[in-house]
């Protein structure tokens, strides 16, 4: 995305790509059965993007894993897609959920939705961010039975050098994009502390080699400067969060030119019922501000994401966390790293991203053609992305116009 505005331009897409870029009336005009839109006075934008969704998890309740029907969860999920469309998010990347077969759908055209990168189950430790087993149940190690969540492929446990090479390629058997780890402590999960140290350097580097060996990469959660700096030093390409490092390990990230995949948190952007998870978000919210000032003074390849998570009801603020963006950045910066500095990003994924017959991100000869008309300016006014309901007059994805309002 450029840092500048262009007036008066027609853009012309043929089937899902931008097919030229002009300030002439196109020769000939369109073709028969072409839609003219006349965006006149409106503002043209690629469409966004979402670096960190969990569009399983965000459409879904705890209790909706631990008892709804299956088939329910899937239909969630793909009915969220839709919605999440509808906000102008034509890309997103999955960090934790079986949506490589919804993907797949939406792909196809039989459900309406944005691009996905799955990352299938986020693999975890036992007693990991990821190990949503309850407190009595006994770990598979041990003769236990994998949990409800990893039987739905939300979530695999596996310990050991040979479990996580195992765990690791299933979910590239499954079509994953990008493999998500879990490296500490969360605020959703009820075992381990933020300052918890999970994954031996050896099972870490054993995940980062299998990937690599299917040409893509390691993304990890992680929060505190040991965890960032052992994902590291393994060969992790992506920091998910990091809302808890020191000024050396942002350094080491931007040195590194490791990816920090970050969320502009707010304490009530999540809602935990006990004192010790409610405590962990809102250590986790204040650390923000800072990281990202480090992040800006070292040059780190910075992507932006929501981490939104089991609130359903929640949901919408997808669009208000991207407008929250401009409270650290310029407006033009955001709306960068919200279209092409987040496409950068999955754009690591090489052979395993299957829409890299095109550009994201951009509106440009040979891109996607996804994009937004928006009433008003978002460089000038960056609030307008937190209403899209009201503001986004027409959005296109993949050349289909799914919302035309003028």
């Amino acid at each position: 995305m450029s840092d500048r505005t262009q007036d008066n331009i027609d853009v012309l897409i043929e089937g899902p790509r931008v097919v030229a870029l002009t300030s002439s009336p196109v020769a000939g005009g369109a073709s028969d059965g072409a839609i003219e839109i006349d965006g006149k006075g409106k503002f043209l934008m690629p469409g966004l993007s979402d670096a960190h969704v969990h569009l399983m998890g965000n459409s879904n309740s705890m209790l909706d894993f631990v008892q709804g029907a299956t088939g329910a969860l899937y239909g969630n999920t793909i009915a969220e897609a839709k919605r999440m469309l509808l906000r102008g998010f034509t890309t997103v990347r999955d960090m934790g959920g079986d949506t490589a077969p919804v993907k797949a759908l939406i792909d196809r055209g039989t459900f309406e939705g944005p691009r996905i990168f799955p990352s299938q189950a986020m693999i975890s430790q036992t007693s990991g961010h990821a190990d949503f087993a309850f407190v009595y149940d006994v770990p598979e190690e041990f003769g236990g039975k994998p949990s409800r969540t990893e039987e739905i492929h939300f979530t695999r446990v596996a310990d050991g050098v040979p479990r996580v090479l195992a765990a690791v390629r299933e979910q590239l058997r499954m079509g994953a994009s990008q493999i998500k780890l879990t490296l500490g402590g969360g605020a959703a999960s009820m075992y381990d502390p933020l300052n918890t140290l999970q994954y031996t350097p050896d099972e870490i580097k054993a995940a980062v080699d299998a990937a690599s060996d299917y040409g893509t990469y390691v993304a990890t959660h992680v929060y505190t400067p040991a965890g960032i700096r052992r994902g590291i030093e393994a060969g992790v390409k992506s920091i998910e969060h990091g809302h808890l490092a020191d000024e050396a390990s942002v350094r080491l990230i931007g040195e590194s030119q490791t990816w920090l995949s970050m969320q502009p948190f707010a304490e009530d952007d999540h809602h935990y019922p006990d004192p010790v998870r409610a405590g962990k978000n809102t250590e986790i919210c204040h650390g923000t501000e800072q990281v990202y000032e480090w992040a800006k003074k070292y040059g780190v390849k910075t992507a932006w994401g929501t981490d939104l998570l089991l609130e359903p009801q929640s949901a919408p603020r997808q669009s208000v966390m991207a407008a929250r963006l401009g409270d650290f950045y310029s407006n033009v910066e955001a709306l960068k790293m919200l279209t092409s500095g987040n496409a950068g990003l999955f754009e690591l994924s090489g052979e395993r991203n299957t829409y890299r017959g095109g550009k994201l991100g951009v509106i440009a000869e040979g891109a996607w053609a996804d994009m937004i008309l928006v009433d008003g300016n978002p460089i000038n006014d960056l609030s307008l992305i937190a209403e899209p309901e009201a503001n986004f007059k027409v959005i296109v994805k993949n050349g289909h116009v799914v919302k035309n309002d003028l």
